[in-house]
Order: C-alpha cells, then structure tokens, then sequence
C-alpha cells in the first residue's frame, strides 16, 4: 500500500469563534499524541485476549521484563513516567504476582524488580504479539523511513526533555514553585546528560 491509498481521517473545520485557533491537524505534538492514543495496548483486542492489564501495567510489565533485575526510578526515567504512576502499577503487578522484589547484589538496600513464573508466561505472549502487530504498523513504510522516523523520534524526545525542564528550571528561579512532576523532568534530564554518548544531541 502507497502513502496515497492511505484513508484520510475525518477533518474539521477551525473554529471561527475564536482568533487564530490552533491548527491542530498541523501540530506534531497533537498528532504524535493521538498516534500514541491508537497504539495503547489495552485498545488492542488481540493484546486483550492475553491479558487485561490497563497502560500503565502494560508498560511497567514490558520494562520489567526486558530489563529486569531494575529500579522502579529507572522505570519511570526510561518510559518518562511519573513516580506515582509507576508506584501504582508495580503494586498492582505485585497484588497480581506478575513481579517481585528482589534485593540489588551491590546494594543491600536497594530492591529491584523482577518478573514472576507467571509474569514471565504473560511477557512472553506479549512480546510475539507486539512483534506480529510492529511488523503490521511498519508494513506501510520502508526500512529507511523506520530508521529516519526512529532518528527524528530521538532528537524530539531529547529536545521535549531539555524544554521542559528548562521551563521548570525557569519557575524555580523566579521563586514559584513547581509540581513534583517538574522536579522529576528536572533529575531525568541531569541524568540523560551525565550518561548520553558525545554522538547523541542532548541540549543540556
């Protein structure tokens, strides 16, 4: 299928009521946003037959079980999720026993997350769905686009990162405060700069 066969979606008119409305239709976060919206797993009804864990479960589950033994901090720095939400979903996962806590080797105090029996059966069906689906969604574009859309994903990632917590940064400094989210974008950008690579941009 070539871009041109591709349907397009319903489209509104911009309001007349109001003074140079935002075009929505032409604006990249909006449009990255509702992509993100369609691809929630929990929509998906051949990921429901495996499980009906809601989004944040699913997320905290699939980091667990590819990077685990892991930190929930480094849980939410990888998906840049709130504290809270990850919280939630690991007590979740636990009531459920999909995940465990284990003690880290080099720190005695530090626990670390790890999939269960049960929890590695559901990862496991996970990945061979989100495999076939992947191979779906990538179907209607080359290789090469895949690599440039992964390249160009990266470089707006890393640019939302140092925005936002250069306007947190700002706040503080004019003495207001800012919410605990704020503060969080704030710790995972010093990190993102401490560990990234000279070849990858970090506006730091």
């Amino acid at each position: 299928m070539s871009h041109s066969d591709t349907a397009s979606k319903i489209k509104f008119p911009l309001a007349e009521r109001t003074d140079n409305p935002l075009d929505l239709y032409q604006h990249l976060p909006f449009q990255i946003a509702v992509v993100t919206n369609l691809l929630q797993l929990n929509k998906d009804a051949a990921i429901r037959k495996i499980t009906n864990l809601e989004p944040r479960e699913f997320r905290v589950l699939l980091n667990v079980g590819s990077f685990m033994p892991i930190k929930a901090a480094d849980i939410a720095y990888l998906g840049r999720l709130d504290s809270y939400t990850v919280s939630r979903a690991v007590k979740s996962l636990t009531k459920e026993k999909l995940i465990d806590c284990e003690l880290s080797k080099h720190n005695r105090k530090v626990k670390k997350l790890v999939l269960t029996g049960e929890g590695l059966k559901i990862y496991y069906r996970l990945c061979k769905a989100i495999k076939i689906r992947t191979l779906e969604l990538e179907s209607v574009i080359s290789q090469n686009e895949i690599k440039e859309l992964m390249r160009l994903l990266l470089l707006i990632e890393n640019k939302a990162e140092a925005m936002m917590a250069n306007h947190a940064k700002q706040e503080q400094l004019a003495g207001r405060m800012i919410s605990a989210d704020q503060k969080e974008i704030i710790r995972w950008h010093k990190k993102s700069c401490t560990t990234a690579v000279p070849s990858t941009f970090k506006a730091c």
